[in-house]
């Protein structure tokens, strides 16, 4: 299998010394080790980046789309189980297809993926915006689901291997970043359609908008290289030099430096090159002394039984469950839903203060992430999200939901008919204002540490089992996303709403206290040293 998504390209050679590379340039290839990424990887990044847009725009859009259909699915109302397969269906799918992204994206190539991604997200969108029952709409969703899950393993490995050492951390959050943007895009055009367009055809354009971005990625595509890491593994090296040199010419100012630059970063992309080639032939050789088996089933062996590995998977499944377990996602499915029910007016407009907090947060993680480190990121982000949650629990048990419970809301604060409602008392009013000051403390919290942390996972494998290990570890994230999906509305009909996010806020209690014992500070460290840290019998 092939590294994973954050494996680094240039962490492999960063602080070493390398033959060949003494002399005049050798300043110079320091320099382009450690510098910043350049244009060329900002346009990279971007341009990959365009796929987690298309992530958080389907994720973020549902939660528009369930309060305005009406009765257009199936000639009746939704009900909440209505709501909750058609939103777990995406994570359902994603949970199938993210393991065998990683087979492919090593078979075929990461832009060979992202373009299947794209592929399905343009199906997806087409099918939700033309379907006429329930059924369509989640047949729909399964289609966006697995480009969700192509995409979530895939685009962080492809940014990652073209990444500098030192950016690794703000590229693959970069990734992060565009995901809540496309939920914030996403948000601003549930808002527009559910107040200006017509209510039985605003929703088919809210979802099939989805497919513009994967067009526009997959004509993008062709100006894209492959990644010098999976260019090694296919044999091909001299491709691959060129794209090392592409990458860390323009780390040191766009490729258009002087000819001692020019030189250093030849040289400098051979020894990348060579570094890559050694650590697959290191792989091969690991591979014989396990008695020559390959494939799948002898991986899954090796992750399994070599101590290091076990660790390494617990640490990354841990940290992957908590994100989706602390009921983050429910917030970006049902956030419309909750606000029509707690008295708000324009619910639609109101959860894009949820997702622009995401947002603004999630840009201030970008800053932070390779300077506080991974640990302290979650240490410190932790309490704040178990604080908000159990505020936005005290704020349900101070408001009257016997009626709004009862008649699920339009989006423009009137039930299904499209009749306005009274103005809920004063009371009821600050408690809704409190439940969302709070919600938005519980998503500032999460943007800076559970939103991004977890996505540094393959920094804890080893290269023979990285990519599988990641792949298991995204599979976590996507069962856990689906089974809050399925059970959010439930619990909040079956304990009330003001017990559902106190367990969520006892999950978050119990993963702080896991993180705290099994999570090590992963920032600055070479793979090896992560490595050397796991084989140890003390804590961190």
């Amino acid at each position: 299998m092939a590294d994973s998504p954050d494996a680094p390209l240039m962490g492999r050679v960063e602080g070493e010394d390398h033959d060949g590379l003494a002399g005049a340039g050798h300043t110079r290839i320091a320099k382009l080790e450690k510098g910043g990424p350049g244009l060329f990887v900002w346009t990279l990044t971007v341009a990959a980046g365009i796929s987690g847009l298309l992530f958080g725009y389907d994720t973020g859009v549902i939660s528009a789309t369930l309060v305005s259909i009406d009765s257009s699915l199936s000639n009746r109302p939704l009900t909440s189980l209505d709501k909750s397969i058609i939103t777990s269906s995406t994570a359902l799918f994603a949970l199938l297809i993210s393991p065998l992204s990683s087979v492919l994206a090593d078979r075929l190539g990461r832009k060979r993926v992202i373009l299947f991604a794209d592929l399905l997200f343009t199906v997806g969108a087409v099918m939700q915006a033309w379907s006429t029952t329930v059924t369509g709409m989640v047949l729909g969703r399964c289609v966006v689901g697995a480009g969700v899950g192509a995409a979530s393993f895939v685009v962080p490995l492809y940014i990652a291997e073209v990444a500098p050492a030192a950016s690794r951390g703000m590229l693959v959050t970069t990734n992060i970043l565009f995901i809540t943007l496309g939920q914030v895009l996403a948000y601003i055009v549930g808002w527009l359609f559910a107040e200006h367009a017509a209510r039985a055809t605003g929703w088919r354009w809210m979802v099939g908008l989805g497919a513009v971005p994967s067009v526009l990625q997959a004509l993008v595509l062709g100006f894209m290289p492959e990644t010098p890491r999976w260019l090694v593994m296919k044999g091909l090296s001299d491709e691959a030099k060129g794209v090392v040199q592409r990458i860390s010419g323009g780390g040191a100012g766009g490729g258009s430096g002087d000819g001692d630059e020019q030189g250093a970063a030849v040289r400098l992309a051979d020894a990348v090159v060579k570094e890559i080639e050694a650590e697959v032939r290191e792989e091969q050789v690991a591979r014989r002394l396990r008695g020559g088996e390959e494939g799948l089933a002898a991986m899954f062996r090796e992750l399994l039984t070599v101590k290091r590995n076990r660790r390494a998977l617990a640490i990354a499944c841990l940290l992957q469950g908590l994100q989706q377990l602390c009921g983050f996602n429910s917030l970006m499915y049902f956030s419309a839903t909750i606000f029509t029910m707690v008295g708000f007016r324009v619910p639609t407009l109101t959860s894009l203060s949820v997702a622009g907090t995401n947002f603004a947060f999630t840009v201030v993680a970008i800053l932070l992430i390779d300077r506080v480190g991974r640990r302290r990121m979650l240490l410190y982000s932790v309490p704040f999200m178990m604080v908000g949650l159990l505020a936005s629990a005290y704020g349900f048990t101070r408001i009257d939901l016997s009626s709004s419970s009862s008649m699920p809301q339009g989006p423009d604060g009137g039930d299904n008919s499209g009749q306005p409602q009274p103005q809920p008392p004063s009371s009821d009013r600050q408690a809704a204002l409190l439940i969302l000051a709070s919600i938005m403390l519980y998503v500032a919290s999460y943007a800076l540490g559970l939103g991004n942390v977890p996505w540094m996972q393959s920094e804890l494998f080893p290269l023979s089992v990285r990519s599988l290990g990641s792949g298991v570890a995204t599979s976590t994230n996507w069962l856990a996303n689906f089974v809050v999906g399925l059970t959010f509305l439930p619990l909040m009909e079956a304990l009330s709403p003001a017990r559902t996010f106190t367990l969520y806020a006892v999950v978050c209690a119990v993963g702080y206290g896991l993180v705290w014992g099994w999570y090590p500070e992963t920032a600055g460290l070479s793979l090896e040293e992560t490595a050397a840290l796991l084989e140890g019998d003390d804590g961190w």
